[in-house]
């Protein structure tokens, strides 16, 4: 089982390849933050082709232009080209990074969960995104019952929010995300 991050922790550094081939660190965007006092928001999702996934970024993707002092970073267990032939058709406004060997998600504790996965609860969530147009398909990359994780982090690299999600169609509410952008 991974160690769950704390809030007040650093947050663990990273390097990554987004969706199109270009590199992220994450330094450069802390660095890039403190220039803009912006703050940062890493998303964990599932596999690129998961259609809870896609129906949460379709999500941001609406309320992206609410947060102006947010700097949204999504990071996926695909490789870039199943990326590139899923969730990257929704053309989002924020980077989809990809570790498709999944160390960075060792690195900031995400957790896999039978129980997550089968959850009663997903189903409407799974129903809603059905209806959106995203559908269950065969391309699965990586660990199929990994729960999502959300971090909030200030410009110094410090943790002021972790979530870690029970089911796999559960994220950080809108809510907090508009308090944490405006704070």
């Amino acid at each position: 089982m991974s160690t769950r991050l704390r809030v007040g922790a650093e947050a663990p550094p990273f390097e990554l390849l987004d969706h199109r081939g270009n590199p992220h660190s994450l330094r450069a965007h802390l660095e890039e933050s403190k220039l803009q006092n912006r703050k940062l928001w890493v998303a964990f999702f599932r596999y690129a082709s998961c259609p809870l996934c896609n129906l949460r970024v379709h999500r941001m993707i609406e309320r992206f232009g609410d947060w102006p002092g947010l700097t949204l970073l999504a990071v996926f267990q695909s490789p870039p080209e199943m990326m590139q032939k899923y969730v990257g058709t929704q053309s989002p406004p924020f980077p989809l990074l990809s570790d498709p060997d999944e160390q960075i998600y060792a690195r900031y504790g995400l957790e896999s969960s039978l129980r997550g996965w089968v959850a009663p609860s997903n189903a409407g969530v799974l129903a809603r995104a059905a209806a959106k147009g995203f559908r269950p398909s065969s391309d699965m990359d990586g660990t199929k019952t990994r729960l999502p994780a959300d971090f909030f982090i200030d410009a110094d690299g410090v943790l002021r929010r972790c979530f870690y999600a029970k089911t796999v169609a559960e994220h950080i509410p809108f809510e907090e995300v508009d308090t944490f952008a405006s704070s």
